[in-house]
């Protein structure tokens, strides 16, 4: 069973490679002298994908299977990383790219999660996708280490990492075509559209998706926006120490996962979000310290507050409403979108005033999620 998980794993780590999405806005600003908000305009393309394909996914996964969801997430994937691999010559096909990864890590999400119960042993399920998410962060930290790693010791262009991540996905691809995986199909009928929309019309449900939809706006805004908050506040290069910034978030935020799963077994999942939600702010408050240090620092802070905190509202919105899993998953996916809304209003702002002070929208982002952990702080019952 150890080995049969072993495939997932890796479609996991390929789902990953789409946050790559949040480094790709410095990098191809420069690349293609692109303004603040056109810039941050990159991340609508990919994370539009969740808001457009969650659901209708969900419901053809129901007919289809899981595996064959989860292949076609990789191959869609891969077919926009072999466009990059050979050279991005226009704007337009940088945007297809991201479309493609938006697009395939969207169909991945939707499999990737109830599969997981299908190939891990018998009470092995929460501890695998926990790792699972673990495992995701690692390909999500890929996204600025790689450029980084390229410029300063092979003086390579950024656009490396396409040929890099198309590799790793042909062997996601070719291990999960030939994964063999008895499928455990859904005791109640898979979610729709309605349903799902119906459900909206709970405010606790309303305010829970919500607090999906701007955490990952915010996260999204702070991963594209380290870079430029660097060059702007400190005048450091981006393409060499500007994304070791953007490095240290995703390392907080890989360790954060890891860490989270540990602090869970002593700490209930409520207190744990109230926790996180302090630390988010502390670390973006600390970015209008006048030291680079502790800027830096206050990067490393955001990303272990960051950590848990999809997990926590994902959970703690089913623990209260165990009887709507399908509608509240299928929401919960859809809310993704935010990663696309956010970080153009957060380009608009830098625009307008400054990037620093750009980091208020990701600010404004965390304090309406701290609202939801104080209204999640007494138990609630559906």
């Amino acid at each position: 069973m150890r080995l049969k998980a072993a495939p997932v794993f890796l479609a996991f780590l390929a789902m990953g490679f789409a946050d790559a999405v949040g480094p790709f806005v410095s990098l191809a600003r420069s690349e293609f002298q692109l303004s603040n908000t056109v810039a941050s305009l990159i991340p609508l393309v990919g994370f539009s994908m969740f808001g457009l394909l969650s659901v209708p996914v969900g419901v053809m996964q129901d007919s289809r299977g899981k595996k064959f969801i989860l292949t076609l997430g990789l191959i869609v994937s891969f077919l926009g990383l072999l466009n990059a691999s050979f050279g991005l010559h226009s704007f337009a096909r940088f945007l297809l790219t991201v479309l493609s990864l938006g697009a395939g890590a969207t169909i991945m999400q939707v499999a990737g999660n109830p599969i997981m119960r299908d190939v891990s042993a018998p009470g092995r399920y929460s501890r695998n996708l926990s790792l699972a998410q673990f495992v995701k962060a690692i390909g999500s930290l890929s996204g600025p280490l790689i450029p980084v790693i390229a410029a300063r010791f092979f003086g390579a262009s950024w656009q490396v990492m396409f040929p890099i991540y198309a590799v790793a996905l042909a062997v996601a691809l070719l291990s999960i075509l030939g994964l063999h995986v008895q499928e455990e199909k859904p005791a109640q009928k898979a979610a729709t559209m309605g349903s799902c929309l119906k459900l909206l019309g709970n405010g606790y449900v309303l305010a829970m998706v919500a607090a999906i939809f701007f955490y990952v706006g915010a996260e999204v805004c702070v991963s594209a926006g380290i870079p430029l908050f660097l060059k702007e506040r400190f005048n450091m290069d981006i393409s060499k120490v500007g994304l070791l910034g953007t490095s240290l978030f995703f390392t907080a935020l890989t360790v954060g996962r890891l860490c989270g799963g540990v602090i869970l077994t002593w700490i209930s999942p409520r207190r744990f979000f109230l926790v996180t939600c302090a630390l988010s702010i502390a670390g973006l408050l600390g970015l209008f310290a006048p030291d680079a240090t502790v800027a830096v620092g206050s990067f490393f802070v955001v990303g272990i507050g960051f950590a848990n905190i999809f997990p926590l509202v994902f959970s703690i919105a089913v623990e209260a409403m165990p009887n709507y899993t399908n509608e509240l998953s299928g929401l919960m996916i859809t809310a993704i979108v935010g990663g696309a809304i956010m970080p153009p209003l957060m380009g608009v702002v830098a625009d307008s005033t400054t990037v620093r002070l750009s980091f208020l929208v990701p600010l404004a982002c965390i304090l309406y999620i701290t609202y939801t952990a104080v209204m999640n702080r007494s138990e609630r019952t559906a």
